[in-house]
């Protein structure tokens, strides 16, 4: 019972809200933005979000955890198909699903295909078209009248993710949308992605910014020990793994010079994240065919494929 003329209080809610589409439409951006702060690693590199990594959201007494699922594409290799695979189960097992497509391509092949398989979906599903400063309003009003057409939504919303426009009332929505009952993570925890795995891809991230045409996409970033120290700084030993000594020698650089600028920019955001010092260290390993081990698959959260 509570006291004589206090309020009640109000009812929580809490669910897990699945962003849907294909690569580079902008999930990994409107995650952070939902958020406001980096849980999920940004890149120019399709592809480059792997696993399930949730970012959490408390808005007026609601708990929203985002999954940011990996986009959806036509697999060619093992890895790709564990991507895809893992996205539709992101989508099969979440409350809601926020399906996001790019207001420029508007509803092209792979946004199609996407539409197609989620008639099979049974939960309510939210159309989010991005990167709307781009595109003039009546290509906007047609999109939106398209896309509604193929597949019930229940609302649209318009953003630009990148630079927060329309975010707000996204997560408002979001915010009243999920189904009542307590929240599943503590308030003042942002992610649910280790820490050690939230550093492997802040690194993978910094190869990619850095190497993006040269390195291709069969690399990898595992974070081998965290050690909290006694000044209260970290110390983080990574390996990154590639398929070929003459790529070893690329992530190497002249003389150690681009392993060196590497570690530095993800020392510097990885020290921002966990807000105390850190001392980095990287190695490069050659492991082949590290695309058909089931164990690296289990290291990235991500069920490897039979075939």
């Amino acid at each position: 019972m509570t006291e004589a003329g206090a309020a009640a209080p109000a009812a929580t809610r809490c669910g897990f809200v699945a962003l849907i589409g294909a690569p580079n439409v902008g999930k990994s951006t409107l995650v952070n933005a939902l958020v406001g702060s980096k849980v999920t690693i940004v890149s120019r590199k399709v592809q480059t979000t792997r696993a399930l990594i949730r970012g959490i959201v408390i808005e007026n007494h609601s708990q929203i955890i985002l999954v940011d699922t990996p986009g959806i594409f036509v697999p060619k290799r093992r890895l790709d198909r564990a991507m895809v695979s893992t996205a539709w189960s992101g989508a099969h097992d979440a409350d809601l699903v926020c399906v996001l497509l790019d207001a420029r391509a508007g509803i092209d092949d792979e946004a199609d295909a996407i539409l197609t398989k989620l008639s099979s979906v049974a939960h309510p599903k939210i159309l989010v078209l991005n990167k709307i400063d781009l595109v003039p309003r009546e290509k906007l009003l047609a999109l939106t009248q398209a896309a509604n057409e193929r597949l019930r939504f229940e609302k649209t919303f318009m953003v630009a993710a990148l630079s927060g426009d329309g975010v707000d009332d996204l997560r408002r929505a979001l915010a009243d949308m999920v189904p009542e009952g307590p929240y599943h993570y503590p308030e003042d925890q942002m992610s649910d992605a280790p820490l050690r795995q939230l550093a492997a891809e802040i690194t993978r991230e910094k190869i990619y910014r850095h190497l993006h045409q040269e390195l291709p996409y069969q690399s990898t970033v595992e974070t081998d020990t965290w050690t909290e120290r006694p000044d209260k700084s970290v110390r983080i030993e990574q390996t990154i793994f590639v398929e070929r000594d003459s790529q070893r020698k690329i992530v190497l650089g002249k003389g150690g010079a681009t392993i060196k600028s590497i570690g530095a920019d993800s020392r510097k955001e990885i020290a921002e994240i966990v807000g105390q010092p850190v001392h980095l260290f990287l190695f490069v390993k050659v492991r082949e065919n590290w695309g058909d081990d089931p164990s690296r698959y289990r290291e990235m959260g991500l069920e490897f494929p039979k075939e």
